[in-house]
């Protein structure tokens, strides 16, 4: 028997891996089991990730080496954290709170830059340049906890708001230092340097604030059905940053953090392009990064060489501390609460690739020692392990807060029960509906998306019953990408309308998302649309949309909401709702309303989410003209309407939907019904008796009436 074969693979065993094979398949095990092993001792799955490195490389057990292929992976996985991290800032709170971040990013790197200077100088006794090298390695920072404080939703919090912030502002000043530092070591420090980097910025801000967001609109607006593309295009837009930034005089870090700047009003949170970067950023390229950033740690240079231990104990605890003072002062401050300093000093206080950067930049140009170099390691490993207990125990602490805080109100009370039904005539707008509903559901809902088509009991009625089953297996591999639960249903009614007004009550949906009504035929204006029918039918809140290109294009969201809606039990649900689209898409609120509207949404607001609105007085809701003066054709029009015999009806809302297609017909409108109480119903008491058939037959009396008057005045 030839054993070979068998001989060829053992000798791949050899230490370090060089099979790409093994190598992937190992970090694969690693990124897998550690994080599951070390849940069972409540340590941080990105802590297993740090050790797990410093097992396997070069200077544990040495199964993996610090080759370009990890290289280029721990990169891309540095990159994508500062291209998450701004692609999530809530923009809306960065605006309201940016004097917060220029001051948290001041503090940031005040306080660690005096004390690393005079422990470099004076206690330490290395001279002016590695003294000024010492406090800019005290100063940076890498938010190496920030995929804890992602998971557990507490991104939009005010302090993470002005700590990401921050980080940018510290991170560009001690790189700019950095570069001022190496010039003058060289002597190059001069007028042609100043010009060249002053200038260098500029270019740089201008293709990435103003270039970068306009030819991203045109491409995922003109090419909207190809999601792959998206992707590649996405990726392609971080690294091309992330070079210019580099050609800047700037570390890469800085442009895949403006990436996610400039790409943020066109990526909603909740949309299935953000939900397939965050899979792979998280599953793969994170993963690594972490990983790596153990394989660089040697704990053996300590050992024999206690001067080297006492540096890095020294500058370990003079690092945590400057943070942790920073941390501190901003709270003062700003009058945050003592969660809100730990979660600011678990996100600023970790070192990792910055500090590596710069170490590194300054050991190659005989600025530092041997000794500052290891030492910067040891405070990689101990700053990272701190951070990431931190971030893990107080995020815990304020999710458990923020649930404490969560029976506010009654809709509040009722987000994980939350269900949404969307009711389907023509499958051509399938998607855009359901991203729609996507960006609409409350991520806590156990519920699913419900999606419904109804099919006439006609003689055809289980041919096309099949037909709509195999149309409605689309919508499910459309969830599976953006991770979605979706529930597909089809079902035979005589009437389409009565069967979607049914499946509403039997899956007890709080939400009805409807497409936009066609223009009528002669026949259903005497019979009665299906809209109106299943408006009138039904209590649930209902969302008419007619969204007929991507969300993004939007700029600004108007909010018509007139006297008396405040007074309708679903207030409190479409209100919520508004807010968190317009959060998604990182858009303003202009809303028209009287005085009592206001108040009440005011009410509403400091209860649940702080919210910037810009409320303008209005009265003249009969004139549409009035309206269309204050509403330009990038605004996302939102009109709260009302049921005929609900508080809040006028009779400038019959006909409405028209009415709005004939003012505004560019704009993307949703039309919203507020729930109404169901013991508004005039026949509930009468059990026995079936008020529906009886209601559509006054109605449709009343319209044949209407409509014979009007051919008897022709």
């Amino acid at each position: 028997m030839d054993f070979s074969y068998f001989e060829n693979i053992l000798k791949e065993f050899h230490r370090p891996l060089h099979d790409p094979v093994l190598v992937f398949a190992l970090i694969l095990m690693i990124i897998l089991f550690s994080p599951l092993i070390l849940k069972r001792f409540k340590v941080p799955g990105i802590i297993g990730l740090i050790i797990s490195g410093m097992i396997f490389g070069p200077y544990g057990i040495n199964l993996l080496e610090k080759n370009s292929a990890v290289d280029l992976f721990s990169t891309i996985g540095l990159l994508y954290i500062m291209f998450i991290a701004g692609l999530e800032l809530d923009m809306n709170n960065f605006r309201k709170s940016k004097h917060k971040s220029i001051a948290f990013g001041f503090l940031s790197f005040a306080i660690p830059f005096s004390m690393g200077f005079p422990i470099g100088y004076y206690i330490l006794g290395y001279n002016f340049d590695a003294s000024l090298l010492i406090a800019i390695l005290f100063a940076t920072h890498t938010m190496v906890a920030y995929p804890i404080i992602s998971k557990y939703g507490l991104i939009k919090n005010e302090a993470v708001v002005i700590t990401v912030g921050g980080t940018i502002l510290t991170d560009t000043t001690v790189l700019i230092i950095l570069a001022i530092n190496l010039s003058s070591s060289q002597g190059h420090l001069n007028n042609q340097f100043w010009l060249r980097l002053g200038i260098s910025l500029v270019l740089f801000m201008a293709i990435m604030f103003i270039v970068i967001p306009k030819v991203s609109k045109w491409f995922l607006t003109k090419l909207e059905s190809e999601k792959t593309s998206h992707y590649i295009y996405i990726l392609s837009v971080v690294f091309l940053a992330a070079f210019l930034a580099r050609v800047a005089g700037l570390d890469p870090i800085i442009g895949a953090f403006a990436a996610g700047l400039a790409l943020n009003r066109l990526i909603p949170q909740s949309s299935t392009l953000m939900s397939r970067i965050e899979f792979i950023g998280n599953s793969i390229f994170i993963p690594f990064f972490l990983i790596s950033v153990g394989m660089i740690v040697n704990l053996r240079v300590f050992f024999g060489d206690w001067f080297s231990i006492l540096i890095a104990v020294l500058l370990t605890t003079a690092a945590l501390t400057s943070k942790w003072l920073a941390a501190l002062t901003t709270q003062v401050i700003f009058r945050y609460s003592s969660l809100q300093r730990q979660l600011i000093f678990s996100l600023s206080s970790s070192h990792a690739a910055a500090i590596l950067a710069v170490a590194l930049v300054g050991f190659n140009s005989h600025i530092i020692d041997e000794r500052i170099l290891n030492s910067t390691i040891v405070i990689i490993l101990i700053t990272c392990i701190v951070a990431s207990f931190v971030a893990e125990r107080t995020a815990k602490k304020l999710l458990l807060l923020k649930k404490n805080d969560e029976d506010i109100t009654p809709y509040i009370n009722k987000k994980n029960y939350e269900h949404i039904l969307i009711p389907l005539a023509n499958f051509s707008n399938l998607e855009i509906l359901f991203e729609f509903a996507a960006l609409l559901k409350d991520k806590k809902s156990n519920n699913p998306i419900t999606i419904l088509s109804v099919v006439p009991n006609d003689k055809e009625a289980e041919k096309n019953l099949q037909k709509a089953r195999k149309n409605l297996d689309s919508i499910v591999k459309l969830a599976s990408s953006s991770e979605a639960h979706v529930n597909v249903i089809a079902t035979i009614d005589h009437n389409i309308g009565s069967g979607i007004v049914r499946t509403s009550k039997e899956i007890m949906a709080d939400i009805i998302l409807l497409g936009w009504p066609h223009k009528s035929k002669f026949v259903d204006k005497f019979i009665g649309e299906k809209t109106d029918n299943i408006i009138q039918d039904t209590d649930k809140n209902i969302f008419v949309c007619f969204i007929d290109k991507p969300l993004i294009t939007c700029k600004k969201m108007i909010i018509l909401a007139p006297p008396f809606c405040e007074l309708e039990m679903g207030f409190e649900l479409w209100l919520y709702k508004i807010i968190n689209l317009s959060q998604e898409l990182s858009i303003g609120i202009t809303c028209f309303c009287n005085r009592k509207t206001r108040i009440a949404m005011d009410n509403f607001i400091k209860k649940t989410k702080p919210v910037s609105i810009q409320f303008n007085n209005f009265g003249e809701w009969n004139d549409f003209l009035v309206l269309s003066r204050n509403i330009s054709e990038n605004d996302l029009l939102v009109f709260i309407s009302a049921r005929k015999d609900a508080a809040s009806y006028h009779s400038y809302m019959d006909n409405l939907s028209m009415k709005l297609e004939k003012h505004f017909p560019v704009n993307l409108k949703i039309l919203v019904y507020s729930q109404q109480n169901q013991s508004d119903n005039k026949f509930l008491e009468y059990k026995d008796v079936n008020a529906e058939p009886l209601t559509r037959g006054i109605k449709t009396i009343q319209k044949i009436g209407k409509g014979l008057g009007g051919i008897m005045k022709k």
